[in-house]
Formats: C-alpha cells, structure tokens, sequence
C-alpha cells in the first residue's frame, strides 16, 4: 500500500508524540519540536489523523490519545 504524501506528517507527529508518551516520565503532555518552515493548521493535523486511522496506520487507542493532545494544544 502507498501511502499519500499528506499522511506523513501526521504520521511522524503520531510517532513523536507516542515516543514521548511511553517515555520514563509520569507527564501527561507531550512536547514536540518541529524544525522547518512548513506550517500545517490543527486542522490539517486532525485530516490526516484520521486518515492514518481509516488506513489502519494507528489503533483507535493512538488516535485518541493524538487527537486529545491536538485538541487540547494551544494555538
């Protein structure tokens, strides 16, 4: 299966941010930097969330635990 260049951000973030949530810390937020000058909305983020989920790329555990962190993220 291909998958679609939009779906790659969003795949990296889901493995940053899951890399930061099964660390050593007890921390319920994670923090994640991004280097570079593209910008992409929550939005966006939230598409291509939900794209690696219908695809099968995450379980419904991962989608839930990203997509709360997104939506609870300060702009």
């Amino acid at each position: 299966m291909r998958i679609r260049h939009a779906v790659l951000p969003a795949i990296a973030l889901v493995l940053a941010l899951m890399s930061s949530l099964s660390g050593c810390g007890s921390s319920s937020q994670a923090n994640v930097t991004v280097k570079g000058t593209t910008t992409i909305s929550t939005g966006q983020e939230l598409l291509d969330l939900k794209r690696a989920l219908d695809d099968g790329a995450i379980s419904q555990r991962d989608y839930d635990k990203v997509r709360a962190i997104l939506l609870d993220r300060k702009s």
